[in-house]
C-alpha cells in the first residue's frame, strides 16, 4: 500500500537516501507523487503557462535523477527543500529561455538586427520571488496533510462542522441550521479541530525537509 502524504514527509530523509539507487521505481514514485504538484504550481505563479509547467516538472525530475548521487542525505548538511528549489529555479529559467523573442514571427527590418540579444529578452519572473512561492505553496502542502490526518483521526461530525465552517467559510449560525445543532457546538469544534490541526502542521513542520 502506497503511503499517506504526511506519511511521506515524516520519513522524507530515508526516502532521498533511497533515491540513489535508480532502480528503486517505488521510491521514485513516491517522490514525484509527494512533489509533482508543489513544482508545478510555483512554474505557474513564476510565470510558465501550464504546458511549460508540465515540462519544468519533468525536467525537475530527470535533473534530480542526474543529480541525485551528489546530493548527501544528511539534515545536518542542507536542506533537500532548498537544494530542489534550486533545480527548479533553473528548469523554469529554461523554459523562458526557449521561448521566442517578441516579434519572432514579424517581418522585421534590417536594422532590427541591433536589437537584444534572444537571452536578454528572457523575463525575469523567476528570479525575485521564487523563493517565496516555493515557501508558499510548501505551506499549502503541509496544511493539506495536517488536515487529512486529523480528519482520520477525529470525530467526524466535529471535522464537518469545522470543515463546513472554517475551510468553507460558511457562518456558523447557517452551519448550526443546516446540521441542526446549536451555534455553541459550531465554535466548540472550530475550537477542538482547529487546535488539532495546528498541533500536526507544528509536527509536520519539524519533520520536514
Amino acid at each position: 500500500m502506497r503511503n499517506e502524504p504526511d506519511d511521506l514527509i515524516s520519513t522524507r530523509w530515508s526516502l532521498v537516501q533511497r533515491l540513489k539507487d535508480w532502480g528503486d521505481q517505488d521510491s521514485w514514485q513516491d517522490f514525484f507523487d509527494s512533489y509533482w504538484k508543489l513544482i508545478y504550481c510555483v512554474a505557474v505563479r513564476a510565470g510558465c503557462t501550464e504546458a511549460e509547467a508540465q515540462d519544468v516538472v519533468q525536467e525537475t525530475v530527470l535533473s534530480v535523477a542526474k543529480k541525485m548521487q551528489g546530493f548527501k542525505a544528511d539534515p545536518a548538511v542542507g536542506s533537500f527543500k532548498a537544494w530542489l528549489c534550486s533545480i527548479t529555479r533553473r528548469r523554469i529559467t529554461d523554459q523562458f529561455r526557449k521561448r521566442p523573442p517578441a516579434g519572432f514571427f514579424r517581418e522585421r527590418r534590417r536594422d532590427d538586427t541591433r536589437s537584444t540579444s534572444t537571452t536578454d529578452q528572457i523575463p525575469d519572473r523567476a528570479e525575485p520571488t521564487l523563493e517565496a512561492y516555493w515557501d508558499e505553496e510548501w505551506q499549502t502542502h503541509i496544511m493539506g496533510c495536517a488536515l487529512e490526518r486529523v480528519k482520520r483521526k477525529a470525530n467526524a461530525r466535529q471535522f464537518q462542522i469545522f470543515d463546513l465552517h472554517v475551510m468553507k467559510k460558511h457562518p456558523a449560525e447557517r452551519v448550526a441550521q443546516g446540521l441542526g445543532i446549536k451555534v455553541a457546538e459550531v465554535y466548540l469544534a472550530k475550537h477542538r479541530i482547529g487546535a488539532l490541526v495546528k498541533q500536526e502542521v507544528r509536527r509536520l513542520e519539524r519533520q520536514m525537509l
